[in-house]
């Protein structure tokens, strides 16, 4: 979306406002389909962005859904999805969560422990149905190339490869629920066809040692993802030559009966989809010098994108500007940017080079479609949330507000605990 221009109408809408194109987000599912075997089938991991548009327009590009909460499983099954082919995933998952999954249809989870398979055999058997797991693995090592380690570390995602390995009885299937393959997600916002392989060719070749130790028959082979994308900054997304023929060769090498569906092979992706079709929207509040630097105030900080940034999790951001027509173009300065919030923590940047800016201008932050305002604080300090607008074709389809902070209050005083609110 940074290369692209803004829609028709951007002007009439109220700022904050994120813009999410769907043109782009096709155009990203086309490049990342054409990256992978035919054969595979791809997971649109939720958690990215779980706007209603989005997760629709990826159902009708032929993604599933896979999710790890009851309200995005709640948009998924919305947007169309068929619940028996929804993955739900998750290190922890409430006993009513998954009654309330099995209820709606899901019949495919994901768990991290024995403890895990025990629970969800419970929910099967009080509610008469049988079940599908597959065992979540925390590898031995991480693969190299990953910006953020998922695997090969204390971790609270899967089971330890040796712990299964050591004990595989424990891995096996329950009475209303059959382990039917292993789930391998190594790392995230991975970067370069040389380091993905890294990781699916160590993440295959670890599925099939515990499949000849466990005794299970792996029917699917989820190998996580992981696909890099810029984030709030301009760029495009990092191509991905040559890297379907190399999984085709390391699958060929582990299981190779796959190309005939034995086992059926998975990838998932969130980043990679979302992360260039979204575009924040906000404008300068404030402008001044404060000890010989430049500091603007914007409409939006950590509450509305980068909440995880805010806390340190994630580099800092630094948005580009777009300016008015003939507006001032200066020299740039090293600026620091800020949110509204009253907390230090809302800072984008320390030391920003940007030209100067008034009061009233409008900022652009590119590549937000992925972990942009759902990653964020909203409720902190109770600002209202940015508008989400969907554009297609170069025009604005639709606009909408998510409204948080009104709470339910109810008697607990009450001595017979009815007060507590049904889930």
């Amino acid at each position: 979306m940074s290369s692209r221009p803004l829609p028709a109408g951007f002007d009439r809408l109220e700022t904050p406002v994120y813009l999410y194109d769907l043109d782009e987000l096709r155009a990203s599912h086309t490049r990342l389909r054409a990256a992978l075997p035919s054969q595979t089938q791809l997971y649109y991991s939720l958690k990215a962005n779980p706007h209603p548009s989005v997760v629709t327009k990826l159902r009708t590009l032929g993604c599933l859904a896979e999710v790890c909460s009851p309200g995005e499983l709640r948009t998924a099954l919305e947007a169309g999805f068929a619940a028996a082919g929804v993955l739900y995933t998750g290190p922890g998952k409430r006993e009513q969560d998954l009654v309330d999954a099995v209820k709606a249809g899901v019949e495919l989870f994901s768990v991290d422990s024995p403890h895990g398979l025990d629970q969800l055999d419970t929910v099967a058997r009080r509610l008469t149905v049988s079940l599908q797991a597959l065992i979540r693995i925390n590898d031995d090592a991480p693969a190299p190339g990953q910006r953020m380690t998922m695997t090969g570390v204390a971790s609270q995602f899967g089971a330890d490869a040796a712990w299964v390995l050591a004990e595989p009885a424990r891995f096996g299937p329950r009475g209303a629920v059959r382990p039917v393959g292993f789930h391998l997600y190594m790392g995230s916002n991975i970067v370069g066809r040389d380091a993905l392989l890294a990781q699916f060719r160590q993440a295959a070749a670890t599925a099939a040692r515990l499949a000849g130790a466990t005794g299970i028959q792996v029917r699917l082979l989820d190998l996580g993802g992981g696909f890099g994308a810029p984030f709030a900054r301009v760029g495009e997304l990092p191509p991905l030559d040559g890297l379907d023929a190399g999984i085709e060769e390391l699958l060929d090498g582990t299981f190779p009966g796959w190309r005939d569906g034995r086992p059926a092979v998975t990838f998932e992706s969130g980043r990679y989809l979302t992360a260039t079709c979204g575009t924040l929207l906000t404008r300068v509040l404030d402008v001044k010098q404060s000890h010989g630097r430049a500091v603007i105030v914007l409409e939006s900080g950590v509450n509305h994108l980068g909440g995880l940034s805010g806390l340190r999790r994630l580099p800092p951001i630094v948005p580009d500007l777009v300016w008015d027509v003939g507006g001032p173009a200066t020299e740039p300065v090293e600026t620091i940017v800020a949110g509204p919030l009253c907390t230090p923590v809302d800072t984008w940047a320390r030391a920003a080079p940007l030209p100067a800016v008034a009061p009233g201008q409008l900022v652009r932050v590119p590549n937000v479609g992925a972990y942009g305002l759902n990653a964020s604080l909203v409720a902190f300090l109770g600002h209202p949330l940015p508008a989400e607008a969907t554009v297609e074709a170069g025009r604005i389809t639709n606009v909408s507000r998510v409204e948080l902070l009104r709470q339910t209050v109810t008697d607990a005083s009450r001595g017979d605990q009815q007060w507590i609110p049904a889930s």
